[in-house]
Formats: C-alpha cells, structure tokens, sequence
C-alpha cells in the first residue's frame, strides 16, 4: 500500500524521481474515474478519441501490427531488390533496415501504451515537442495515403498475370470503391477482415519458404541448386551502391508496421496488446522477411530476366517464378491471387491509418475541423473521403500506365515513410527527456523502448542517411533530373508543411518542464484492470496467440 501525502507534499518532494509513485490513491482514482466514466460530458475538441470505438481485440492488434507490413513491398518488389543489390547485397540491406525498423517500433509502443490515442505520432510531436512539427508529420504521413495508390497500381498490375479484361483504371476503381465502403463500417469489421487477410499472408508465405527450401535442396526442380547463384552470377550486384539503393524500396516492405501504434487508440487493453504485438511482431517479420529474401537469392539468379522485368510487370513477383521453377504452373495462379489480396489489404490498412491520422490532425486544430468528425459506427467518415481523393487521383495515373505509377508512387511513399520513422524516433527521444525532467520514473511506464536513447538516435541517422544517399544513382555516370526528381521530391511536402505552419504560426518549441502527461494518459488504473482482463484468459490460449 502507498502512504497518502498531500499533493504539496509531492511537488516539494526532494526524490522528484519517483514522481508516479509519490501519487496519492484518491488522485489516481479520481484521475481514472474521471477519464473512464460514461456519463461524464467531454468537450470534443479537447479529446482525440471522442466518438471512437475500442473495438480491436488482441488478436486483431497482432494480425495488423504483422499483415501491415506484408504486401506489396514482399510480393512485387523483392525480386527487383535483389537484381539491383544481388542476394547478399538484397540480405543486408533487409537485415539493417529490419533491426532499424524494431527500434522505432520499441519507440512507438513506449508512447502508444503510455497514451493510447488514434492519430499517434503526429498527436505525440504535437504535445511532446511543438505543433509545427506534429503538422508536418501528421500531414507528411497522410500524403504517404499515396500508398493507397500504389496499391491500387499493383493490384492492376498483377491482375495482368492473366489477361487485361477491363483497363487499369476501371481495376483500380473497383478496388478503391470496396476499400472504402470497408472503412466506412465499424473499426471491428476492419480488424476482422485484416485479420483473416493477415492469416492468408502467412501461410502463403509459410508455403513459399517450403516450397523454396525443396527447389534449392534439388526435390523439385531441375535439380540442387544451394547457393551455387552466390557464386556466379555472384553474391552482389553494383557494389555498395546496390545496396545502399536498395535499402529505400526496402524499407517500403516494411511500412505498415507503425500502424500498431496507431490503432493504439482504438485497442482494448492497449497496455497488453500493443507491446505484445511489438515484441511478437519483430520475430515474425525476421522470419518472413530475412528467410524469404534469402531463400529468393538461392532459387533465383540476380540475372536472371523476369526477376529484373524494367516494367515491373507480375514477371518480377518472385513468389510465382519460384512456384514455375519448382514445376507447379497452376501453383503459380494460386500464389498471384493470393497476393492479389494481400495487396488489396495491404491499401485496406493504408485507407485505416491515413483517416486515423486525418483524424487525429483535425482535432489538434493542424486541419478543417469536419475531418475530426465520426459516424455513428466511430469511423471518421469525412477524413476516410478526404484521403480516398489520392486513390482516385492513382486512377487518372493508371490511364498513362500501372507500372510506371507504381515506381513513382514506390519512391514518394518510401520517402515519406522514412521521414515518420525518424519523427517517430525523434518524438521519443524528446518524450523521454520531459518525462524524467519531470521527475517521472522510468519504472512506471507500462511499456519500455530498447536502449534507450541509442535505439532513437541509430533510428533517426538511419533514416535520414537513406533519404539523402537513396538518390545517389542520379548524380553517376551522369546527372538525371528525372531520376533526381523522383527520389526527392517526397521530401519536399515535409519542409512546406513545417515552414509554412512556423511562419503562420510563430509556434515554440514546447519546454521540458511544461509537457503535458496528463491529459489521455494510461493511469495505474488502467494498468491494474487490464492486468486483470489479460489473467483471466485462460494459458492456453495466451500460448496460442504468442505462437499465431
């Protein structure tokens, strides 16, 4: 039991480091009474997550945290990685961006269980470090919505791998009508959907790495392969410049995994769910991601001409050349279709996150005010249409052609997504240092970040290194504007959005002392009954969720 002081007594405390322990029994009731009760009246601007439902169960947070990060990325473009970089070359660059990757997730649990809130990141720049730079971040990732599109385009591209029925557009429209009907409903059916789309990305994936395992081992195929392609063609393909080229596209594949933290605020038990999720979600995606590439580098030649198709046709998903070495034609068809849906979900997830943030931008006053709004199903109706506009704008790009859009939406929305990474990283750092400021403890936090503040400094020099040196291929032999436009201009809408709003604004950086922790935060009340919720599930089942 913790001795009751007065709340004098606290703020005068010489051991200010222990400031959650020093609190008071009635102020943390009160505290968590207030924020949870029904029938208390709460001013809409003045909470985020007015209107919004927790309708994700735990089950549904993992399958999203993992299915996010699996689709078009894995499927359509590791082929491409790999002819640019070599196997090796491909291997280290996933490697690198993979651990960088678990870094910013540690970062981002760390937050999102202290104050669980739809819209994240950009709510967390905007309360822990100033509003100018929640702006810009909040609007830079809502411009990666062109995610959206480049879903959109892939899909188009793959339903090629049969026959051009219909045109691009009409595909791409098709697809955007459903995906935003689905983000119209209740955040459950979301969830329930990724969920089973989620499922259906792992055992394609748990097929292909068997598959794989037996084309290289010489049991189906025209015999033992191992790592014989290491050796000629060769482990790398353009050096170090291949490598370092490949990380950006790489890092693409692995967009999707923040959207844990952005669902945070619609979770249950988010103190439970989301660093379970965090921690599950980094083995999965080394198995996944690392085993898949490397196992892609010993079926297939970095030469070898469909893996390095200029067009980026369904001739570069290396799922399907693996299944045709290994003699399966009509596994080949299967495995298209089913990444057919795993891209459509993969824009299901980009649809979410982006009205989410939409959301969130609205009602810290960074957008019109009717974006904030929800229906009676707590979907944030108007920011879902709002962002579906860049979907349709995918549509008119599809008339010229699927396959180039793809690449130019590819390379802005990598861009863009590196810029939220190290955000998120640099947001963390800054929460952190107010925190103990504060004379907080470390202690009470209900979720920790690794290594902290290494994790958030390799994260954010990671990122920005890549941003800068991805475009390296512009400038040799010789100058191409065209390749130099596309692998910068993602960054361009960062600095307008940060400028503009601190010129508009004359904004400040918020000081350590006066951040505020209170408002939307996790009480020990929380923590005590979602414990409570968590030990009631029988072992069993904890067993099996850890496992799936």
């Amino acid at each position: 039991m913790i001795e009751k002081q007065p709340i004098s007594e606290i703020q005068t405390s010489p051991s200010e480091y222990h400031y959650e322990s020093h609190k008071t029994e009635e102020f943390e009731k009160s505290s968590a009474f207030s924020y949870h009760s029904e029938n208390l009246n709460r001013d809409v601007e003045n909470n985020i997550q007015e209107g919004t439902h927790r309708g994700l169960d735990a089950r549904h947070i993992q399958m999203i945290s993992l299915g996010g990060a699996i689709g078009t990325g894995l499927f359509l473009n590791s082929g491409g990685n790999i002819a640019e970089a070599g196997p090796a070359g491909a291997l280290i660059a996933y490697c690198v961006v993979g651990f960088m990757v678990y870094c910013i997730m540690t970062c981002l649990g760390e937050m999102a269980t202290f104050m669980p809130v739809s819209g994240s990141f950009n709510h967390y720049a905007t309360r822990f470090v100033e509003p100018s730079l929640g702006f810009a971040l909040g609007w830079n990732y809502w411009f990666s919505a062109v995610t959206i599109a480049t879903e959109l385009a892939a899909a188009a591209t793959i339903i090629k791998f049969w026959n051009e029925v219909l045109p691009d557009a009409a595909w791409s429209t098709i697809f955007l009508v459903v995906i935003v009907a689905v983000n119209f409903l209740s955040v459950r059916i979301y969830g329930e959907l990724e969920y089973w789309f989620a499922l259906i990305k792992i055992v394609i994936v748990l097929v292909f790495i068997i598959v794989a395992i037996l084309v290289t081992a010489g049991a189906v195929g025209s015999g033992t392969i191992g790592f014989s392609y290491w050796n000629s063609p060769g482990a790398f393909n353009n050096g170090a410049v291949g490598t370092v080229s490949v990380l950006l596209s790489a890092g693409f594949s692995f967009q999707g995994t923040e959207v844990v933290g952005i669902t945070a605020g619609e979770a249950k038990n988010p103190t439970k769910t989301v660093p379970r999720a965090i921690r599950n979600t980094f083995w999965r995606i080394i198995i996944f991601y690392i085993c898949t590439i490397l196992l892609i580098g010993m079926c297939i030649p970095y030469d070898y001409p469909d893996l390095q198709n200029p067009d980026g046709g369904p001739g570069t998903a290396s799922f399907t050349l693996v299944f045709r070495l290994a003699g399966i034609e009509a596994g080949a068809h299967v495995i298209n279709a089913i990444v057919l849906t795993s891209v459509l979900s993969a824009c299901n997830s980009s649809m979410y996150t982006t009205s989410r943030t939409l959301m969130g931008l609205a009602r810290d006053k960074n957008a019109p005010a009717f974006l904030g709004r929800v229906n009676k199903y707590g979907s944030p109706f108007w920011a879902v249409v709002f962002s579906s506009v860049v979907g349709f704008a995918c549509v008119f790009v599809s008339i010229y052609s699927a396959e180039q859009a793809f690449v130019w939406f590819l390379s802005i929305t990598a861009v863009s997504g590196f810029i939220s990474w190290a955000g998120i990283a640099g947001v963390h750092i800054r929460f952190r240092r107010a925190y103990l400021r504060q004379g907080r403890s470390v202690a009470d936090l209900p979720y920790k970040a690794m290594a902290y503040p290494y994790s958030g400094l390799f994260a954010t020099i990671l990122c920005i290194l890549i941003i800068l040196g991805q475009g390296y291929g512009a400038f040799t032999p010789q100058f191409d504007a065209i390749t130099f436009c596309t692998s910068y201009i993602g960054i361009i809408p960062f600095f307008l959005c940060y400028i503009g709003h601190k010129l508009y604004t004359r904004g400040k950086v918020i000081p350590l002392e006066e951040v505020d922790f209170e408002t939307g935060r996790v009480t020990r009340f929380d923590i005590e009954k979602d414990n409570e919720v968590d030990s009631e599930v029988p072992r069993w089942k904890r067993v099996i969720a850890w496992i799936i």
